[in-house]
């Protein structure tokens, strides 16, 4: 960690893939959505390649759009493009099953812990409120803060959506730390703006930016709360 205070109280956070399983969650919809098609051989990891293609797209265009939107959009272009049949009701399901997906297993106690150390708890999210909603329900009432896409009207990696947190917060970016797990979005923004940032590297093979170290590396989330200890931020 950059030589620095301790925040001042709040710690800011990726959801999906840091705190919430993203992956797994993703991976468990669009097969749902594919025992739809009839006698299709596409596969799960060929929808989710091209449905990120067009979502990562989608949500640097202007004017901002709705993660419901662009995620129905980003859905109906992979699916045409892989030569399914798309209907109105698959974006539901991909919606439905975000909301529905789990913690992490380690961190509702690891949320605890650092709730524990005298710190306020912040998610920044490319999301709807009423699509996390669900997931922060799953989080053990530590939560103090979201931040959604929607309310910023922007996506991470862009300036405007971590520069809307700061403000709400009432913090700069030297008063915080941020944890995330995704090196183009998260990892990116650091970089840019210059918040320190801890990467939850939880070995799905997702690559650091090869022009920027974060301020630590831990492969789950209960490693912070000891490693804020040693530095005496208790």
């Amino acid at each position: 960690m950059r030589p620095g205070p301790k925040p001042e109280w709040w710690l800011t956070f990726d959801c999906y893939g840091t705190l919430i399983q993203w992956d797994e969650g993703l991976l468990a919809a669009v097969k749902t959505i594919l025992a739809k098609q009839s006698g299709t051989q596409v596969d799960a990891a060929a929808l989710i390649h091209t449905y990120d293609k067009y979502e990562h797209g989608l949500e640097a265009e202007r004017p901002h759009k709705s993660f419901r939107t662009v995620a129905g959009e980003a859905l109906r272009r992979a699916m045409e493009e892989l030569g399914l049949s798309y209907q109105p009701s698959d974006i539901e399901i991909l919606t439905s099953s975000i909301s529905r997906m789990p913690p992490f297993p380690e961190v509702v106690g690891a949320l605890e812990a650092l709730k524990s150390q005298g710190f306020r708890l912040c998610i920044i999210s490319n999301t709807d409120d009423d699509i996390i909603a669900g997931n922060v329900a799953q989080l053990g009432g530590h939560i103090d803060r979201v931040i959604t896409a929607q309310q910023a009207e922007a996506y991470k990696p862009t300036r405007q959506i971590f520069e809307h947190a700061h403000k709400a917060l009432g913090v700069t970016k030297d008063d915080i730390v941020h944890i995330c797990a995704s090196p183009h979005l998260d990892l990116a923004a650091a970089r840019d703006m210059g918040f320190r940032c801890i990467w939850i590297d939880r070995g799905t093979g997702r690559k650091p930016l090869p022009d920027y170290a974060p301020d630590a590396v831990f492969p789950t989330l209960d490693r912070v709360p000891p490693y804020f200890r040693s530095l005496g931020w208790t």
